[in-house]
């Protein structure tokens, strides 16, 4: 094999390489030898069919694996060779004027990874803000637990029923014409009245009602309503009354830590405390994670391979605009965010950078993920997926590094961040949980007043997103259910990209993906049928 290189720019790189036929044809022939004797064919006993006549029928095919071998052999040697570092799957192309029979032109262009300089760890400093469980918080959890464990009881028949209460119903909506539409009927629906899971207007005209009332209401469906048939358009809904309840007392005693089969309500406050705890200390990381983060990213700049630039602001670029469709104004959304573009970019462009250079940090300090903590990682994603396809995922994650990468790095960068704790000189302050979480979401440096001003905050301040279908109503049972809020945006600046811990393989395979339907409560639109489960994609969908 012949190599040139013929551009060498930057991160930039191009090689041509030729394969002559000759090495070609050798590899057609060890093929031929290794499946002529597992052909069969009519004349002849098994395993006896003539060479030449199995290259006669099968030639063609026997060729291309031949010539696709080669140049994955031919791109992996060069990478060997040249000692390259690709930053993403090279681009292959092989010549369109290409013969059997004459040597295979090859171009190979690709992006290399930076030499990233010694990173500086010594002297940073950390400020940990932490924030005490005090017993108000804790009976502040107290009763909202007891209140979402309400009890109710039967109101008396003449009682009417009044914001808080609970009406069971039974339903069948209609469109103005009379028409009962498909998924608007049901029985024994639970309202909670005022509790506002449902359409505006749908809960207030069932206020008043008693026991065994028959009342129709009319309702007008959401714009984004997901039903597209009913979006933006009035119905009726005749409901039959079965019952009306009203909450009983909330009563917070040892009685409610007994019914959830605990010994004591103190052992339930402790519980709770602990899960406080865990807040506020996932909390204080975030915050520290990001000042370091800041302090990294501040100390340290080098070329970013344009590639890997990319691809981080395309996952960034992709959540939002999914985001942007569920606004109240999806256009004003989608202009807001044209407006903010290049700064996103930016932010991907500090995501890859921060990523490269905790990659070198764990890379020269030993930091690793060890096996059985990866093997936890692939039992826990495999989680999403259910019996033939959680197989297939678990081998296709085993078998692809780089599938393999990305869920490593996660956890991987979390342990280099833990490093870097380790390593910097940390002062512990005392503060609210309304000062740490405004801490984490200020411009201005709350906590030391000498934050560097970098790339995350600078970061647009999006509008809060309209919100979305609860994925868990079902329009037979729910006939009118109001979204729930949506999660906010993916892109956060104070990540590092998914390839954090690899280098990026040449041959790597893209990952299977699970489909949007009802996976997360959150990105699920609400339809009149439950959505099922997508199965997950072959391993032979390559990136």
């Amino acid at each position: 094999m012949q190599t040139v290189e013929t551009l060498n720019e930057g991160l930039k790189r191009a090689y041509t390489l030729t394969i002559t036929a000759k090495d070609i044809e050798k590899k057609v022939d060890a093929e031929l030898k290794r499946v002529a004797p597992q052909m069969r064919m009519p004349g002849f006993r098994p395993g006896k069919v003539p060479a030449n006549l199995v290259r006669k029928m099968h030639g063609p095919a026997l060729l291309q694996d031949a010539l696709n071998t080669s140049i994955q052999e031919g791109v992996q040697s060069l990478i060997a060779e040249k000692q390259l570092r690709p930053a993403m799957q090279p681009s292959v192309e092989l010549n369109d004027g290409y013969e059997p029979g004459k040597d295979a032109e090859i171009k190979v262009a690709l992006e290399v990874l930076p030499q990233v300089p010694t990173p500086a760890i010594d002297g940073l400093k950390l400020e940990r803000l932490t924030v005490p469980v005090a017993d108000e918080a804790v009976d502040e959890q107290l009763k909202k637990f007891a209140d979402q464990m309400k009890r109710w009881e039967d109101a008396k028949p003449t009682y009417k029923a009044k914001m808080g209460d609970q009406v069971t119903v039974d339903f069948v909506g209609k469109t103005m014409d009379g028409v009962a539409f498909e998924g608007g009927t049901g029985t024994d629906m639970a309202i909670e009245l005022g509790a506002g899971r449902l359409i505006p207007g749908f809960e207030d005209q069932v206020v008043g009602v008693k026991t065994g009332d028959e009342r129709q209401i009319k309702v007008t469906f959401p714009e984004d309503y997901p039903a597209k048939e009913l979006a933006g358009k009035d119905a009726t809904f005749d409901l039959i009354v079965k019952s009306v309840k009203t909450a009983a007392e909330s009563q917070i005693d040892e009685e409610l830590a007994k019914n959830l089969g605990l010994e004591s309500l103190e052992q339930l406050r402790g519980l709770l405390k602990g899960q406080i705890e865990q807040e506020h200390n996932g909390l204080t990381r975030t915050y520290m994670k990001r000042k370091l983060l800041d302090q990294l990213a501040a100390g340290h700049d080098f070329e970013v391979p344009p590639s890997m630039v990319e691809a981080e602001f395309s996952q960034i670029w992709h959540q939002l605009e999914h985001e942007a469709t569920h606004e109240a104004d999806p256009k004003a959304a989608m202009e807001e965010l044209e407006n903010d573009r290049e700064d996103y970019r930016k932010i991907a462009e500090r995501r890859v950078r921060l990523g490269l250079l905790l990659s070198e940090i764990g890379q020269a300090n030993g930091v690793e993920v060890t096996q059985q903590e990866m093997n936890r990682l692939i039992a826990q994603a495999a989680q999403q997926y259910r019996g033939e396809d959680q197989q297939r995922f678990i081998q296709y994650v085993q078998q692809e590094p780089m599938a393999a990468a990305q869920l490593r790095a996660p956890l991987y960068e979390d342990k280099v961040v833990d490093f870097l704790f380790d390593k910097a000189e940390i002062t512990d302050r005392e503060a609210t949980r309304e000062e740490l979480e405004a801490a984490i979401e200020s411009d201005d440096g709350f906590a030391t007043g000498t934050h560097s001003h970098d790339h995350d905050n600078h970061k647009p301040r999006k509008k809060a997103a309209a919100k979305k279908a609860d994925a868990g109503d079902d329009a037979a049972e729910k006939p009118a259910a109001k979204k729930a809020p949506a999660k906010k945006a993916a892109a956060k600046a104070d990540e590092a990209p998914a390839a954090a811990e690899e280098e990026a393989k040449p041959a790597a395979k893209k990952a299977p993906a699970k489909k949007a339907a009802a996976a997360k409560a959150d990105d699920a639109e609400a339809a009149p049928k439950p959505a099922k489960k997508a199965p997950a994609k072959k391993a032979a969908d390559k990136a």
